[in-house]
């Protein structure tokens, strides 16, 4: 009888750290898409992510009104936050109360039924309506997000292009903050709006 024993001579290699082993089952979608890559080259696209450390980033920011940090970030006085490189949206307008980001969303966003995810527009929602709580902040204070209502009123595609966002402020008291905003496309076309509700830390 033979001895089916795996030495460790005999077991078979690790992974190499370039990506999945062809054959095996991807640890998660980065490794599924390498993978692809091999299978598919024509297919495939590729984009590099740069970014600074978020924590440093903040630091750096000390002192800062909300509003001065926001003209910061707008200036590229301060580096933009990581989640405003991956979604690739960046400020064009900023006011106490009031701001304008623009965003491309790109193939890299879809989602598996042929459109940019709707998570896409939610996030763009969420930092607009956040960033408008931000600029009222005085050097010190914080905030964070209590609730989030959004609706999706078109499908964005790769061909949708440059969509504008604005948040604005409604409501801004002691310890809770309210703000609404909406997504538009190049031709003014209301692709999404959403209202939320900001604790004041």
């Amino acid at each position: 009888m033979t001895d089916s024993t795996v030495t460790p001579e005999a077991a078979p290699a690790a992974p190499a750290a370039s990506g999945p082993v062809p054959g095996s089952v991807p640890a998660n979608a980065v490794e599924a898409a390498l993978l692809h890559a091999e299978l598919d080259p024509a297919s495939t696209r590729r984009r590099e992510l740069v970014f600074q450390d978020p924590v440093a980033s903040f630091e750096r920011a000390a002192g800062m009104t909300g509003l001065e940090q926001m003209r910061a970030i707008a200036g590229a006085e301060l580096p933009p936050a990581p989640i405003a490189v991956v979604m690739n949206f960046a400020p064009a307008f900023i006011d106490e109360g009031r701001v304008v980001f623009l965003g491309e969303p790109g193939e890299e966003h879809y989602n598996p039924i042929g459109v940019v995810h709707g998570g896409y527009a939610s996030t763009l929602l969420d930092t607009v309506l956040g960033c408008a709580v931000h600029t009222t902040l005085a050097a010190g204070e914080a905030y964070t997000t209590q609730t989030l209502e959004v609706k999706l009123l078109r499908p964005i595609t790769r061909e949708t292009g440059r969509v504008r966002a604005e948040g604005e402020i409604t409501y801004r008291g002691r310890r809770q903050a309210t703000a609404e905003a909406r997504i538009t496309s190049a031709e003014g076309k209301l692709l999404a709006s959403g209202t939320s509700t900001c604790m004041i830390l």
